[in-house]
């Protein structure tokens, strides 16, 4: 209860109808927004404030998913982009894989850098590297995104389909790596029998 009520108070579940000096009402659209503020904070590991601003960019973008999953996955920032700069400047790997996969991907997007330094660490530690390298992962990748929006398909809300976003793709992510690590035991098993 003392969650709800700071929720409440940090906005980031609308006031009920009020019924009496000390009671409201609350509908399922609370308990969605409720839940789904929990999943941001607890799950996908958003802080209050924001959670607010992924809220609020939520009730202002309410027909916009594409937007709203960006959000909520942090793909995309709340904040304005910056202005562009008037120097040219070198496609970075990410840049290459993305143009050469096809895909749009936000410029803001953290998932840029992470692309871009872990090949940056992987040549300085001597292992053979680049964007091109990526790509037949990034083709795994296409297909888990694929079944990954599929199981969102058969909610009409969109905070329900945010919510089940949120949860998919945090709680199936270490399920991903220990299925990778599995497959990994498995194909070394039949390249490397035991004597």
């Amino acid at each position: 209860m003392a969650t709800i009520k700071y929720y409440l108070r940090e906005e980031l579940v609308p006031a009920g109808v009020a019924t009496s000096a000390t009671q409201a009402e609350y509908d399922d659209h609370h308990l969605r927004r409720l839940r789904l503020a929990r999943a941001l904070i607890a799950v996908r590991g958003l802080s209050v404030s924001t959670t607010r601003e992924v809220l609020r960019a939520l009730d202002e973008h309410s027909t916009d998913l594409h937007l709203l999953f960006g959000l909520a996955l942090g793909a995309v920032s709340t904040e304005e982009p910056d202005s562009p700069s008037d120097q040219p400047q070198e496609p970075t790997p990410a840049d290459e894989l993305i143009s050469a996969l096809g895909w749009e991907i936000s410029e803001k997007a953290p998932t840029r850098a992470t692309i871009t330094d872990t090949l940056g660490t992987l040549r300085e530690l001597g292992l053979p590297a680049d964007w091109q390298t990526l790509v037949p992962y990034a083709r795994l990748a296409e297909q888990t995104a694929d079944l990954d929006l599929a199981q969102l398909e058969d909610a009409d809300d969109p905070l329900e389909r945010v919510e089940r976003a949120v949860l998919l793709t945090i709680l199936m992510e270490p399920v991903l790596l220990a299925l990778r690590r599995m497959a990994q035991e498995n194909e070394s098993a039949k390249r490397h029998p035991r004597p």
